[in-house]
């Protein structure tokens, strides 16, 4: 293999820092807790954004961009919010440094204090709520569907590339509508275009549902969200769409004449996905080897490799090559050559299968004789030896059943390891192993937080299959339940 990568079988957590920084995937940088994206790995982000922006505008909304600082006392206008957000805030007292009275270093200027502290956003629901007061008069200005591609800062303690750092990339979607029915429509609207991208492009099988009042985002009245669980059992929010109400609106009092002529505050929604969702591509599908990419994300879908002997030969290769990878093409398929001659062919093959290239080709001289191709796929590590004439429709094809193969494979291993459980004891050993635990639970916070406490299992939803409406009694409490909640430990 090119670059060794640790058996997730034997260390999960160190298998998969492994393989996003020997995949080229990101790195840490020299600031504590955030990360640089490299080339490779961005290439990936920029896929699941090119999509991601296509169903946002093909559901009617636009982008906009507003600013990285908040001014502090924007978070005080909804306590519940800036509540959920102030252990995290990043804030900017000064504005400018100067040399220091010793000549040796850099100090801050103490005259340069702003009158009003900053608070670099850690998500813009303020900043774009008293936008929207100046934006929104009337009726005929709603529903205002506005998306922004941007950055945020968290202050993490403990970090992880991709799962959680301090400064992440994600988009936040921030609508305003006239009835609270429309608002509601939007959130669940949003939360199925996450879970639509999820299992057509991530090909990773996903549970929507409702998050319990305890789990749900600062200041919503209701959040939804996409749950998937990872290989080694745990869950992993990818996504989330939260019912604001009209709390924001009060807030910021952004009012509009109504049809009838009376004044009313707005209703709102935001929702959101971030480069966390890379942390999860990874872990819910690569494997020893390396990634394993669906095709649909992959920046490179087919890597040809050639196999010289000398230069007469190569040069024919070659030629053979750039017919087909035009071919290929003209498919719509991305395509790489690695004609490096300074490697053996066996480093190529672990290098792309460690960034994950869904299909190897590998021409060489008796390929040439025999008019046939090598055709690796990665997902199942199998080849076969095919004819040229038919390899770019096979090629075609092959890249559906891969990204199809995939996600079954993923939806398997999340069945496999989702259980009913009727009882606290039995809850408490299985969840060592991992999974998604459909139990009963009683409704109220406290039972939420005692199992929270002793296990550190939460409720990652309700969900809105409604498969599990059955009666039952909480596993803790003993106490009536109306139905199942999924309970999972979660990144």
């Amino acid at each position: 293999m090119a670059k060794e990568v640790t058996n997730k079988e034997e260390n999960y957590s160190l298998w998969y820092n492994n393989l996003v920084t020997k995949a080229d995937l990101a790195e840490n940088s020299a600031v504590r807790g955030c990360m640089v994206i490299k080339p490779y790995g961005y290439a990936i982000w920029e896929k699941m954004q090119f999509q991601l922006d296509r169903m946002f505008k093909e559901t009617g909304h636009v982008n906009a961009y507003f600013p990285l600082f908040i001014p502090k006392s924007f978070l005080s206008k909804e306590a519940e919010h800036v509540e959920g957000f102030a252990k995290e805030c990043a804030v900017v007292t000064h504005h400018r440094l100067m040399a220091s009275p010793d000549g040796k270093g850099i100090v801050v200027d103490p005259d340069a204090r702003l009158e009003e502290e900053l608070v670099i956003r850690p998500t813009s629901e303020t900043i774009i709520w008293n936008t929207y007061k100046n934006w929104i008069k009337s009726y005929r200005d709603l529903p205002l569907l506005v998306n922004q591609w941007a950055n945020v800062v968290r202050w993490e303690m403990r970090t992880r590339l991709f799962l959680r750092t301090t400064e992440f990339l994600w988009q936040e979607g921030h609508t305003a509508h006239e009835t609270q029915g429309e608002a509601i429509e939007e959130t669940e609207r949003m939360v199925n275009v996450y879970a639509k991208f999820a299992r057509e492009y991530m090909a990773m099988p996903v549970i929507v549902g409702r998050k319990s009042e305890s789990e749900r985002f600062a200041g919503a009245v209701d959040t939804l969200c996409i749950e998937a669980m990872m290989q080694d059992g745990k869950a992993l929010q990818a996504g989330t769409s939260h019912f604001l109400g009209q709390n924001f609106a009060k807030a910021f009092d952004v009012q509009f004449a109504t049809k009838e002529g009376n004044l009313d505050y707005v209703w709102a929604t935001s929702w959101g996905v971030s480069t966390r969702l890379m942390g999860a591509l990874v872990m819910a599908h690569s494997d020893n080897n390396g990634l394993v990419i669906p095709p649909k994300l992959a920046p490179i879908q087919v890597v040809m490799v050639p196999l010289f002997k000398n230069d007469t030969d190569n040069n024919a290769i070659i030629d053979r090559i750039e017919q087909i990878k035009k071919s290929l093409e003209d498919s719509g398929i991305s395509v790489k050559i690695d004609s490096r001659d300074n490697l053996r062919s066996g480093f190529k093959f672990s290098e792309w299968e460690l960034k994950g290239v869904p299909v190897r080709v590998v021409i060489g001289s008796r390929d040439m004789e025999n008019n046939t191709a090598e055709v690796a796929r990665r997902d199942t590590m199998t080849k076969e030896i095919l004819p040229a004439a038919s390899l770019v429709e096979h090629i075609k094809t092959l890249l559906v059943q891969i990204q199809e193969n995939i996600y079954d494979k993923a939806l398997r291993f999340r069945e496999a390891n989702t259980f009913k459980v009727d009882n606290y004891i039995e809850f408490r050993e299985r969840l060592e192993e991992g999974g998604f635990f459909l139990c009963h639970w009683d409704g109220t916070a406290e039972t939420e937080e005692k199992i929270k406490e002793e296990t550190k299992a939460t409720i990652r939803c309700i969900p809105l299959d409604n498969n599990d409406d059955e009666p039952g009694f909480c596993i803790y409490s003993g106490k009536p339940s109306k139905r199942r909640v999924i309970f999972a430990r979660a990144y």
